[in-house]
């Protein structure tokens, strides 16, 4: 195994859909099948439009692990990297910060860009340049005084001084969950999508939950467009099939819901608040799956 930069833009010809797979030509597949099992991370080479658009700038975006490896069967010499555990870093990377490159072999001798090596769409990527990546994406995490027992726990378990601690913190649920509730509550400015309220205690934490529309147990990915900020109240109803979303954001009401207080804040047919920007708004595949997996209509 060894891990991999997969290089991603929506103006390309490839066929990707990022938490599910990566599209390549043959002349990569070598470098994709030792990375089956293992890491990668994706690199947004411009800034883009449109509704897949991150909205970043030569920059690392997000991370998953490659499953496996299968051939296109309409397209010849081109195949597909499956994925799993696809997220985003609660902020990009920059190729370089400075003089620091955070590929090394994006760096020329005489400290200028390699532009020849941004042309592999697929790059190896050795341990400690995932981790100083890694490091850098979820910052805002890895800080949380709220979480840093655990971070450490991690490292405290380990014996070994590098790879272990990356795995670990890389795969952890309760770390990619903070990544997953924070990445959530920041597109949705802490306002519960379906009441409009946002309430912040005295020491500015939101009440607004984050909510997985495909929930992480049937294969749904720690996405933004796979979220939704809730309130406790609506959170619930929600994992419990009493309301669920149409494909034009409008809200359904389960027949089955009879609570009139609570009911009273909930308008049939009203319709749900989303980010502004198109690419975190929810997946319409997920509410699909939602609507007919969990919603008692």
């Amino acid at each position: 195994m060894a891990k991999a930069v997969f290089t991603v833009s929506e103006q390309s010809e490839y066929q990707d859909v990022r938490e599910r797979w990566y599209h390549f030509p043959s002349r990569y597949l070598e470098k994709v099948r030792s990375a089956i099992g293992d890491l990668v991370i994706f690199y947004e080479p411009r800034r883009n439009v449109g509704p897949q658009s991150s909205g970043g700038a030569q920059s690392y975006i997000a991370m998953a692990r490659v499953t496996g490896v299968r051939s296109d069967p309409e397209r010849f010499g081109h195949h597909f990297a499956d994925l799993s555990e696809y997220i985003l870093f609660d902020r990009e990377v920059p190729f370089r910060v400075g003089d620091h490159y955070f590929e090394a072999a994006l760096r020329k001798e005489d400290g200028t860009t390699n532009r020849g090596a941004f042309g592999w769409s697929v790059r190896p990527l050795p341990d400690y340049e995932f981790d100083s990546i890694f490091r850098y994406g979820f910052t805002r995490i890895l800080s949380n005084p709220r979480f840093g027992d655990s971070i450490n726990a991690l490292y405290d378990r380990s014996q070994d001084v590098l790879e272990r601690p990356i795995i670990s913190m890389s795969v952890n649920r309760k770390i990619r969950d903070l990544a997953f509730r924070e990445k959530v509550r920041q597109v949705y400015h802490n306002t519960c999508a379906v009441t409009g309220l946002s309430l912040v205690d005295s020491s500015g934490l939101p009440e607004v939950q984050a909510a997985h529309i495909r929930p992480v147990a049937f294969n749904g990915p720690d996405t933004t467009c796979n979220g939704i900020a809730l309130t406790a109240t609506a959170h619930w109803l929600f994992d419990r099939g009493m309301i669920a979303i149409s494909d034009d954001y409008r809200i359904m009401l389960s027949r089955h819901f009879t609570a009139q207080p609570t009911k009273a804040l909930l308008e049939i047919n009203h319709q749900l608040i989303i980010p502004e920007c198109p690419e975190h708004a929810p997946n319409i595949e997920y509410l699909r799956w939602h609507r007919s997996q969990v919603f008692a209509g």
